[in-house]
């Protein structure tokens, strides 16, 4: 019975891929789901695995600070000069398709969803937005709290100018979608760098 459970995680991704595991067809590669290859410990046992573990892998292995190395092959290039500068870049592509799919998530909510995504939007709109004028502001993607009020930390590269010109793009836009969901943007209008 489980193993029909397991067919069903989905990924709803609009068509957008931001993730290696997290296909645009809205297939979630994880050994765990028996979509990739593992040892015996790390595919589905019937008689041991559990949801939680499901969901921790999924917190633990996908959604994490460089999903540029969940990328099979790419794992080797973990702590060398070239494998960061990509993984830095991915982060950005990936922060720009996270905003696409807040607009197409917000446009589009899953049906007997819909509070929820509301309330969840309207918990977190000023701090997305907040995290985007960080961003636009050249804070590196990941370090926006660390870099948004007090200056950067000079160890940080700043963010790329090609991102915060397609993040200046986007910006506007979830201010508009937040508001039509009932949350008060007024102080994030006319902020487009």
């Amino acid at each position: 019975m489980f193993v029909k459970i397991l067919q069903l995680v989905h990924y709803r991704s609009g068509g957008l891929c931001l993730n290696p595991n997290l296909y645009e067809s809205g297939k979630v590669c994880l050994s765990l789901l028996n979509t990739w290859a593992g040892s015996e410990t790390e595919v589905w046992n019937s008689g041991k695995s559990t949801i939680l573990q499901v969901l921790l892998s999924l917190q633990a292995l996908v959604l994490n600070e460089k999903p540029y190395f969940n990328e099979a092959g790419y794992d080797k290039q973990l702590g060398r000069a070239e494998g960061e500068t990509n993984s830095v870049s991915y982060n950005e592509n990936a922060f720009l398709v996270t905003c696409q799919s807040m607009l197409y998530i917000l446009r589009n909510p899953p049906k007997h969803f819909e509070a929820l995504i509301k309330e969840h939007f309207s918990r977190r709109a000023k701090t997305i937005l907040s995290a985007c004028n960080a961003y636009m502001e050249g804070a590196p993607v990941g370090f926006a709290l660390e870099c948004g009020k007090n200056g950067h930390n000079v160890n940080l590269k700043e963010s790329s100018t090609g991102f915060k010109i397609m993040l200046a793009k986007l910006f506007p836009k979830l201010v508009d979608a937040f508001s039509d969901q009932g949350t008060n943007c007024s102080e994030f209008r006319g902020v487009e760098k």
